[in-house]
């Protein structure tokens, strides 16, 4: 390190200040160049140059003086790290790998948009939480994946055992289908637990129909889980009633249906996510349903917290014609800063936000917002953020995986002018 010092005073400085945006970067740099990693160490200390520790009190885990731990809430430390230092960081886990499990715990996520939803990780983390239970009889978290998907971190979310299942026969809406799957499973393996996502996307419908089948009497809307040596499971379930204005317990059944929030998703460890297949053929189903296929939604009346694709405005922006315009051209939903709300711009479900809505998008592009607290706390889970702001030192270009610099209006008018020659061009090639 010392020779880049010399050759580079301002690195220097850079990797002493862990503010600076580019704190991570360098220090990446300095590594690669030593052939080694991110220094972990150096990222929470450095020593000045008196030959002195210093600690980064900003650092995320930093314990204070009155023994409070700081945590990060906002997502910008997520941002600024590189691709490089994510991949690096999810190497290094634990990896833990169940060849012999006592018992399985089922999980059917919701997959929606071919991905784990917040609420599937919260799922896989109670069963974690079940399987893991008992150190010396470790059970086995079983992940069944209908269609095609997307999503490439099975292992992260703690999943042991894959089973995913493709064709026509379960592609779409198909519950019949997937129903006698599930069954099948059932007899092949016989999980100690099944649990789904109490939800609208699928899971809800899904688990009610297992439940019939398989005669258990479900748990729905459940949202904790403690042990209790007692009750026949070993476990004791938390769960809403009446509307969601009453909380009742019982013993935990076979069968959950879970709400989000029910657990902390997995994220200290990696797992095997190892690939299974069902020992028969799937039963041939006599589907009463067709599946006709998805049908055009338009995307100013999707939820903020169900969009996968979000254009948020701030107050940055000055041309709201163009805004809204070029959301319809983008196919994008609508969101907003609290002072575009507040300033009677946007709707007030329209924000974005720790005090209006926590969204998590596979894309979200900011548009003349600056990034309070507040804000980038609501978009801490989204996949990708694209920030459009004429301040390359706000707290939303930090946080943000792609940056433009420049005036919003003529941004979004390059941006909607290339999306509409591409578009053109795909006519006249057809």
């Amino acid at each position: 390190m010392s020779d880049i010092r010399r050759r580079d005073p301002r690195k220097e400085w850079i990797a002493r200040n862990r503010l600076h945006p580019q704190h991570l970067e360098v220090l990446a740099a300095l590594g690669e160049s030593a052939g080694q990693g991110i220094d972990e160490r150096a990222v929470s200390e450095w020593m000045g140059p008196q030959g002195l520790i210093r600690r980064n009190p900003h650092a995320v885990g930093f314990i204070g003086p009155k023994g409070v731990k700081r945590i990060d809430r906002s997502g910008a430390q997520q941002g600024q790290r590189t691709a490089g230092a994510r991949a690096s960081a999810a190497e290094r886990k634990p990896r833990v790998e169940i060849e012999a499990p006592a018992f399985l715990v089922a999980v059917v996520p919701d997959m929606a948009g071919g991905r784990l939803t917040a609420h599937d990780r919260d799922l896989l983390g109670l069963a974690r939480q079940l399987a893991d239970a008992d150190p010396a009889a470790r059970g086995a978290v079983l992940t069944v994946v209908f269609g095609d998907h997307k999503e490439d971190d099975f292992e992260g979310a703690g999943v042991d055992r894959l089973l995913h299942l493709t064709g026509p026969e379960v592609d779409g809406f198909a519950p019949e289908a997937r129903l006698g799957a599930l069954v099948a499973m059932d007899r092949a393996w016989t999980p100690r637990h099944w649990l789904l996502p109490d939800s609208k996307l699928g899971g809800a419908d899904l688990g009610r129909r297992l439940a019939a089948r398989l005669g258990e009497r479900p748990a729905t809307g459940v949202w904790q889980l403690e042990a209790d040596g007692e009750a026949p499971l070993g476990w004791r379930c938390t769960a809403r009633g009446a509307a969601g204005t009453v909380d009742f317990q019982r013993a935990m059944p076979r069968l959950v249906l879970a709400l989000a929030e029910c657990a902390e998703p997995v994220s200290e460890t990696r797992h095997v996510a190892e690939p299974l297949a069902l020992p028969e053929a799937l039963p041939v189903q006599l589907s009463r349903i067709q599946d006709l296929g998805q049908v055009a939604v338009d995307p100013a009346g999707v939820a903020l917290s169900e969009a996968e694709f979000i254009l948020s405005a701030g107050n940055g922006v000055g041309d709201w014609a163009a805004f809204h315009h070029a959301a319809e051209v983008l196919g994008a939903t609508e969101g907003a800063s609290r002072v575009a709300v507040d300033d009677g711009f946007m709707a007030r479900d329209r924000q974005v936000g720790a005090t209006g809505t926590w969204v998590t998008a596979r894309v979200y592009v900011a548009v003349g917002i600056s990034g309070a607290i507040q804000h980038l706390q609501g978009i801490q889970t989204c996949d990708r953020v694209v920030a459009i702001n004429m301040d390359p030192g706000c707290d939303m270009i930090k946080r943000a995986d792609l940056a433009v610099i420049g005036d919003s209006a003529k941004v979004l008018e390059a941006l909607v002018a290339l999306v509409e020659q591409s578009r053109e061009e795909k006519r006249n090639a057809a």
